[in-house]
């Protein structure tokens, strides 16, 4: 076991020090745009959800009334990929989609909404990180293919329900200039319930007219976080989240420290809920939690972002919280 913890950490020290490989930005390797009236270029609509995603949704579609539309977080982050954007058909991409991100984190809505996922030709990871060097053009054919999503959506689906906004990482990205073209200071905005938009630096005053939400039941605003293990940060820039939105993901409010008995809930990658499993503690730009109480807590004590469990650490708390705001706009309209 010692050997093999060892070749385990070597292994880390050596992919840290690695580099992207990557080609030129260029147009004619940009694959080919999907086609949103067609059921294939959706990872999920309300009539094509997989027995594994019916588990976490509603048994009484026909009484849902209002849509979830989510946009994934960044699954491409292989430093030997030299592809800049992923096509929609990518077999190792849709089963990161289906398998991994639809049912770890929208799955915690699929009780408020009926969930519409496109598939979008994602930028890869470095696309953060070499902006300037063909990232601001990979990013750019991704959102172009989320605002041809939801064009199509809204067209095609959504029969004037009213909306809940949902993105993590690269998904938020996305979603923020959706709100921002879509809802921000315009008609549709009355039928926000709310946007969920975690995993990516947000500023308090990011929109003209969509409000920070910091109360449970507010409803026509946003709400976002990054979530770190405690007294731990960005490893670059330790500052970079100052200042940006640090919402509660626990209990929806002001509140700067949570306890045990307050966590309903985090989904893991075997299915299982494991409630009173963290606490966190609010600090300017970061959610700090600690080390989740659940069977591999001993290889999670290692890490210390927690960025990949933004959504699905806080799972149960997320979706009775969608459901009281759901609930809340159908009261009020």
């Amino acid at each position: 076991m010692k050997f093999l913890y060892a070749i385990l950490i070597v292994s880390l020290l050596l992919s840290c020090k690695s580099t992207y490989q990557t080609q030129t930005f260029s147009k004619a390797n940009i694959p080919v745009s999907p086609d949103y009236n067609k059921e294939s270029s959706w990872a999920v609509l309300p009539s094509t959800y997989t027995k594994e995603f019916k588990e976490y949704a509603s048994k009484r579609m026909d009484t849902i009334k209002a849509d979830v539309f989510y946009v994934y977080p960044t699954l491409n982050s292989k430093k030997k990929d030299i592809r800049w954007n992923v096509p929609i058909n990518d077999k190792e991409q849709k089963d990161k989609v289906v398998n991994k991100a639809v049912l770890m984190q929208v799955s915690a809505f699929a009780t408020s909404g009926s969930v519409y996922v496109p598939f979008y030709r994602q930028a890869h990871l470095r696309s953060y990180k070499m902006y300037k060097e063909g990232g601001k053009e990979a990013q750019e054919v991704a959102y172009l293919d989320v605002k041809r999503a939801f064009e199509v959506y809204l067209e095609k689906y959504n029969k004037g329900r009213p909306i809940i906004m949902v993105g993590h990482s690269q998904g938020t990205t996305h979603i923020l200039r959706i709100l921002k073209e879509f809802f921000d200071d315009k008609p549709l905005q009355k039928r926000l319930i709310a946007a969920y938009i975690p995993g990516i630096r947000v500023k308090e005053k990011e929109f003209k007219t969509i409000q920070l939400m910091t109360f449970p039941s507010e409803i026509g605003g946003f709400i976002s976080w990054n979530t770190f293990k405690k007294n731990n940060f960005p490893k670059k820039d330790k500052n970079w989240y100052k200042g940006s939105v640090t919402t509660n993901p626990i209990t929806w409010d002001t509140s700067k420290r949570t306890t045990l008995n307050e966590h309903k809930g985090f989904l893991y990658t075997n299915g299982k809920l494991y409630k009173k499993a963290l606490k966190i503690e609010i600090t300017d730009g970061l959610v700090w939690g600690t080390n989740p109480k659940f069977p591999m807590r001993l290889f999670m004590s290692f890490l210390k972002n927690y960025h990949a469990g933004d959504i699905n650490l806080f799972w149960q708390n997320i979706r009775e919280n969608s459901l009281l705001r759901t609930n809340t706009w159908l009261k009020n309209r």
